[in-house]
């Protein structure tokens, strides 16, 4: 009996309470969302109001990886704790007060022991702004282009992407990942007011793919290359085939979805 009492306060005492975290963040006076040596980023400035907050070390783990200068409508992210929070709410509060004007908190709410922030997301979707008139409103989240980019053009080409799944033409070189390969459900240019966005959805995206597709795209709207080509760029697996990467300033981590079950 004592034996029994014992085990069942050993396991007591190992609990973990899995919370989300939902917020956003401008991606300009930050070196990406992950912990960097001697750069600020945006997991470490969480994890250090956490830590202040709830007076304990407290780890965030991340949805993605979002590069420099790269901007989230929405990140999801889990951390543990020893015991359930009181009043997430509050929570949410405190922590928006320590996180500076450029990370804003949504919610915070409970979730299956078993979820995770980044290895159950079903898709995560992007979206790349850019805009041809000269505008001091729009630049620091929009890339200014040339007037007579063919979208029309880069639409076409854009379509192909959901025939492929390995996209090692558009990977950050000397990844950590296992393999290149994507389901791309989704790719468009649409025209919204003085835009134009680029929103792309695929269940995982590689280091710099969407930065790397929309500079390919760029050439082809420069008319640099067809539509052809770009295909034939897809097809290399060559990352020196493909176009440059564009700038981080004017991406978008935008949504983020989950299955049901987690919550």
């Amino acid at each position: 009996m004592v034996f029994f009492l014992y085990f069942c306060m050993m396991i007591d005492a190992g609990t973990k309470y899995r919370y989300f975290m939902r917020l956003s963040y401008r991606g300009l006076p930050f070196h990406g969302w992950q912990i960097q040596p001697h750069d600020n980023s945006v997991q470490e400035t969480l994890e250090q109001a956490l830590g202040i907050v709830l007076r304990s070390p407290t780890a965030l783990t991340g949805a993605g990886r979002t590069d420099t200068g790269v901007n989230a409508r929405t990140m999801l992210a889990h951390f543990d704790v020893a015991s359930p929070l009181p009043q997430p709410d509050l929570l949410r509060h405190k922590l928006n007060g320590l996180v500076g004007r450029d990370i804003a908190i949504h919610s915070i709410f409970p979730v299956a022991a078993h979820a995770h922030a980044r290895f159950d997301a079903c898709s995560r979707t992007y979206k790349y702004f850019a805009h041809s008139e000269k505008s001091p409103f729009l630049y620091p989240l929009s890339w200014q282009c040339h007037p007579d980019l063919d979208f029309s053009l880069m639409n076409e080409a854009a379509t192909h992407l959901m025939g492929f799944h390995d996209f090692t033409s558009f990977s950050k070189l000397h990844t950590d990942v296992k393999h290149n390969n994507c389901l791309v459900t989704h790719a468009a240019w649409q025209r919204e007011g003085e835009q134009w966005v680029f929103t792309i959805t695929a269940n995982r995206f590689l280091r710099n793919m969407v930065r790397a597709v929309v500079g390919t795209l760029v050439e082809v709207g420069r008319h640099k290359i067809t539509v052809s080509d770009f295909c034939r760029i897809v097809e290399s697996r060559n990352r020196c085939n493909a176009g440059t990467s564009m700038p981080g300033h004017a991406l978008w981590l935008w949504d983020i979805a989950y299955p049901y079950t987690i919550f």
